[in-house]
C-alpha cells in the first residue's frame, strides 16, 4: 500500500493536452486531428500496433482490439465494491468506443477483460496470470490491498502495466515495480493528514493506540507511530485487541490510567462502534478518537449506539467525495442511468484509471506495453476525481484526502486536502 528512478521523456516527445481533452470528452479540439497526428509521428518512429488488432492482419481497414482487464471481487462479501469498480472499467471502456480514436491510422476497438478475484490473494494471482496469458494491454485492479500486491507482481513479471483505483496499503509502491501505479492516495497520506488535523486543529499531543493485530491494522498503526515522532506526538501506551473483539474494558481502563488527548485506533468499524460504547461507559468522551478509512463508515452512528464519544471521532477516507471531484456530479448522473443503484465508491476512480491507460497507449500510438509505459509515467490527466499525475513511485503527486468527523451524529466532512 522504494522503488528504481523511472526514466523521464523529453517535454517535447510529451503529447500535449489535445489528447487529455479528446479522451476526457471535453469538445476543444479535433479529436480526429489529434489522433491522426499522433498516428503520423507513431509511424514515422515505426511504432507497431499489429500485435493487438483483432486478427493479426495488417489490413487498415480493420480495427486494432485493445483489451484492457480489470480484476476484483465480483463475488463474495464484498461484491457490490467490486462490481462497483468494475462498473467503472466498463463505463470508460463505452465511452471509448464511442469516441472512435485511432492508433495507426486505425479505429480502436476497446474491450474489458473482467475477471473476479473473489477478495483472495490466491485467485488474483490466478487471475493475473490468465490476463498475461490473454495479452490485455493494461490492468486496472485490484480493490483491496492484500490481492493487488500480490497480482502486482504477476503483472510486473509479464511486463503488464496495473494500476490500483482502491487498494491504499504503502507496500504496493515499496515493492518497486516499475509499471504499478495508483490514482487514490495511499495510507501514509491518509495518516499525516489525520495527524497534522488532529495536532494543529484539536491540540492533540498525548496519543494512545490501540491495535486490532490486522495486516490493515499494524500497517497503519506503525505508519501513525512514524508519523507521531516526527510531529513530536507522544504515545503514551499501546494496547492490542483482535478484529473479533466486543469487549475492550481492560484495554480502556488501562488506557485512560495515562491520560490521552486522543487514541489512534488501527482496525475496522465493527470494533470502533463497541469501544466507542465502552469509552462513554467509562467516562472518556473528551478523548479524540482517531482512525483510518476502514472505521471512517455511514455505519459507525449505528454500530456506537450514537455514544456520546461518537462526536469525538476524526477519520480520513482516501480521495474525495462526488461532491468534492471535478466531475463528480455529471459523471454521477451518467453512472446512475447505466447502472442504477450499483454505486458505492471506487466506479469514478476505476473510470480514471482507465482513461489513463488509454490516454498513454493513444498517445504512444501502440498497445503494447513497452511502447506505452514511458507515456504512461509522464501522465497528465484532468480526471472526474481530480488531476493525475504520477511521482516516480506511481504514487500521485498531489494525493486527495477527507477527513470526517460525527459531531451531528453522521458522517461529515471537515477538511478535504490536496484538490
Amino acid at each position: 500500500m522504494s522503488i528504481t528512478a523511472r526514466v523521464a521523456l523529453s517535454r517535447c516527445l510529451h503529447i500535449p493536452s489535445t489528447l487529455a481533452l479528446a479522451i476526457a470528452g471535453l469538445p476543444l479540439m479535433n479529436v480526429a486531428y489529434a489522433a491522426g497526428a499522433v498516428a503520423t509521428a507513431g509511424a514515422a518512429a515505426g511504432a507497431s500496433t499489429g500485435a493487438v488488432s483483432a486478427t493479426g492482419a495488417s489490413d487498415m481497414s480493420k480495427p486494432v482490439l485493445v483489451r484492457i482487464g480489470h480484476g476484483g471481487p465480483i463475488s463474495g462479501p464484498i461484491a457490490a465494491l467490486g462490481k462497483d469498480e468494475e462498473n467503472g472499467v466498463r463505463m470508460a471502456v463505452e465511452d471509448l468506443n464511442a469516441r472512435k480514436l485511432q492508433l495507426g491510422g486505425r479505429a480502436v476497438q476497446w474491450k474489458l477483460e473482467a475477471g473476479d478475484d473473489a477478495g483472495d490473494p490466491g485467485q488474483a494471482v490466478a487471475l493475473a496470470r490468465i490476463f498475461c496469458s490473454k495479452k490485455v494491454a493494461g490492468v486496472v485492479g485490484h480493490l483491496q490491498s492484500g490481492t493487488t500486491l500480490p497480482a502486482a507482481k504477476i503483472y510486473n513479471d509479464c511486463g503488464i502495466p496495473s494500476i490500483t483505483p482502491a487498494a491504499t496499503h504503502a507496500a504496493i509502491a515499496d515493492a518497486g515495480y516499475d509499471d504499478t501505479f495508483r490514482v487514490i492516495a495511499n495510507d501514509t497520506a491518509m495518516v499525516e493528514a489525520l495527524l497534522d488535523y488532529a495536532v494543529k486543529h484539536q491540540g492533540v499531543k498525548r496519543v494512545a493506540i490501540i491495535d486490532d493485530r490486522t495486516t490493515y491494522g499494524q500497517g497503519i498503526v506503525k505508519l501513525f507511530e512514524a508519523a507521531a515522532a516526527e510531529r513530536d506526538v507522544q504515545i503514551v501506551d499501546k494496547q492490542y485487541t483482535s478484529d473479533k473483539a466486543t469487549q475492550f474494558s481492560s484495554v480502556l481502563t488501562a488506557i485512560k490510567a495515562h491520560k490521552p488527548d486522543a487514541i489512534f485506533f488501527g482496525g475496522l468499524d465493527a470494533q470502533a462502534g463497541p469501544l466507542l460504547r465502552q469509552m462513554s461507559q467509562l467516562a472518556m468522551n473528551q478523548v479524540k478518537f482517531l482512525g483510518g478509512d476502514a472505521q471512517c463508515s455511514e455505519r459507525l452512528p449505528a454500530m456506537a449506539d450514537k455514544a456520546p464519544s461518537l462526536k469525538n471521532v476524526i477519520c480520513v477516507m482516501s480521495g474525495s467525495s462526488l461532491a468534492n471531484m471535478p466531475g463528480g456530479a455529471a459523471w454521477k448522473q451518467k453512472y446512475d442511468q447505466r447502472f442504477p443503484g450499483q454505486y458505492q465508491v471506487y466506479s469514478p476512480y476505476a473510470y480514471d484509471a482507465t482513461m489513463v491507460l488509454a490516454q498513454a497507449i493513444i498517445s504512444a500510438d501502440s498497445a503494447k506495453p513497452e511502447a506505452y509505459l514511458p507515456s504512461l509515467r509522464q501522465t497528465h490527466y484532468e480526471g472526474v476525481t481530480g488531476k493525475i499525475a504520477f511521482d516516480s513511485q506511481g504514487e500521485l503527486q498531489s494525493p486527495r484526502v477527507t477527513l470526517y468527523g460525527y459531531a451531528s451524529g453522521e458522517r461529515k466532512e471537515l477538511v478535504v486536502q490536496g484538490r
